[in-house]
């Protein structure tokens, strides 16, 4: 992984980071000296985390807890009020919260995988995104997959309607392909900021994010699955290693820049997502 950037002093906000990636993530920030926000639903799942936190630093590391759920968008506005209450700095924000396999709509009236993976990470991101420039150098890190790959459109009619395949692995691709293309658009303007984004596959992890694909399909796409612990990896070198500082708007996988699909790179679909969901979360 190389030198990493110095954490001691710095502030994290990591989403879903009671279980999974995201544990991992959270502990590790914690553990490397950060302020870690732990942005999740479940405040009796996340203490679990915190525990672990405090007894592997000796009661040292700064880790919270932090009520969000991406689905309802008005728990996203609170959980942006209440941290920017705080009068905090933030440097890294970690977006890595996501599901798969469960079928749905949201709180806020969006298909329920596209909805909580991207829009809700859309809204938080730009109700924070005046603080996180505030404290450049900052970084975004956007949790995305290689199934962006089988994605092969963008229906944004669609997106507002309830999940339509049976295992919902088709509308996991579209979340996941709008994860890239928000983080590449995100680059774009956030461009001479001292702000830099990085979107990527962690590897295909046995977490909790694949708790709804129902059998017998959860148990297959599980038997060859890395341990949350190396899916955190890509993670932590797109948010602390010192050899992507100057790099924004890229794809990573198993810590390098890759090139993501031709759909991911399409600037226009980037545009009309981002100016889709600037209506969305307006209105």
């Amino acid at each position: 992984m190389g030198s990493t950037m110095k954490l001691q002093g710095k502030v994290a906000l990591v989403t879903g980071a009671n279980t999974g990636i995201g544990r991992v993530t959270a502990r590790e920030l914690a553990l490397q000296g950060a302020h870690v926000f732990l942005a999740c639903r479940s405040e009796q799942k996340t203490q679990a985390v915190l525990d672990e936190i405090h007894e592997l630093s000796g009661g040292q590391a700064k880790a919270e807890f932090l009520p969000l759920d991406l689905g309802d968008l008005d728990s996203v506005r609170r959980c942006a009020e209440t941290f920017l209450a705080r009068d905090l700095p933030l440097h890294l924000l970690i977006c890595n919260a996501g599901l798969a396999g469960q079928r749905g709509m949201t709180a806020s009236g969006f298909e329920l995988i596209f909805g909580v993976c991207h829009v809700g990470h859309f809204l938080l991101t730009q109700l924070l995104l005046e603080r996180i420039k505030a404290s450049a150098p900052a970084r975004i890190v956007v949790v995305a997959s290689k199934l962006h790959r089988t994605a092969k459109t963008l229906d944004f009619g669609g997106l507002r309607q309830p999940t339509r395949s049976r295992t919902a692995m088709a509308e996991y691709a579209v979340a996941k392909l709008a994860n890239i293309l928000f983080a590449k658009e995100l680059a774009k303007r956030l461009q001479d900021t001292g702000v830099t984004t990085y979107a990527l596959h962690p590897g295909v992890v046995a977490s909790d994010v694949w708790r709804a694909v129902p059998w017998p399909f959860d148990k297959l796409i599980k038997a060859f699955m890395l341990s949350p612990e190396q899916g955190a990896a890509t993670t932590l070198h797109c948010a602390t290693s010192a050899a992507v500082a100057t790099e924004t708007g890229l794809y990573y996988d198993e810590c390098q820049s890759v090139p993501p699909s031709r759909l991911a790179c399409d600037a226009s679909l980037a545009q009309q997502l981002w100016q889709e969901s600037e209506a969305w979360v307006n209105t």
